[in-house]
């Protein structure tokens, strides 16, 4: 029991990690936050991370009653949702930015960390899908919640690297920034591919018995 809850806490806390694309999250966030104060700042990280990982929660548990309310099967939407994740890594691997947030909101906000910061910067389109899938996926006890575990640690690990965003700016600028987002997309790109192939041979698996 114990080993299964590690590893999937393992497994599931390099997936959020990733899916997350952080480095994108802390180039959005520079950006939206530039010339506020420090206490502001943290102010806005803590609140979007937590405005993040409800919106996570409700998603990783919504996913069979989602996919039973509207009659589609658990591969048919890991085949949706892998192609959307797999556009999304492309814009990153291509121009180190996400499809769905290449740019800033055009009116002033009072308010930066729910939207756009949370959603749809930290939790896209593409993530939705992801993490609808991942919470399906999880049947065992162990498994769901080692899976919980590890969306709440990749978003505190995301917390501090936010915190940190003012000194990876310095060490590694924009352009290091720009290829962080990029090698991110390119493990994303792997990730879209994986559940696209098992919603695919899953597929073909139940045509066969039916």
């Amino acid at each position: 029991m114990l080993e299964t809850l590690f590893s999937t806490y393992l497994s599931s806390t390099i997936r959020f990690w990733f899916l997350i694309a952080p480095f994108f999250v802390v180039t959005m966030f520079l950006a939206l936050t530039r010339g506020l104060p420090a206490s502001e700042k943290a102010s806005i990280i803590r609140r979007a991370c937590i405005s993040a990982l409800i919106l996570g929660l409700i998603l990783f548990f919504a996913g069979p009653l989602l996919f039973n309310a509207i009659g589609i099967t658990l591969n048919s939407f890991r085949i949706g949702a892998g192609a959307l994740l797999f556009l999304t890594a492309i814009s990153l691997v291509t121009s180190g930015t996400r499809n769905h947030a290449t740019s800033l909101p055009d009116e002033d906000r009072e308010d930066v960390a729910v939207v756009p910061l949370a959603i749809p910067v930290m939790i896209g389109p593409a993530t939705i899908g992801a993490i609808l899938v991942y919470g399906a996926e999880l049947k065992e006890v162990p498994e769901v919640v080692g899976g919980l575990l590890g969306l709440v640690t990749s978003l505190f690990f995301l917390g501090v690297l936010l915190r940190l965003s003012s000194y990876l700016e310095k060490a590694l600028g924009k352009t290091g920034l720009n290829i962080m987002s990029k090698i991110s997309g390119l493990i994303l790109s792997a990730m879209a591919a994986e559940i696209v192939l098992t919603g695919i041979a899953g597929f073909i698996a139940s045509t066969q018995t039916a």
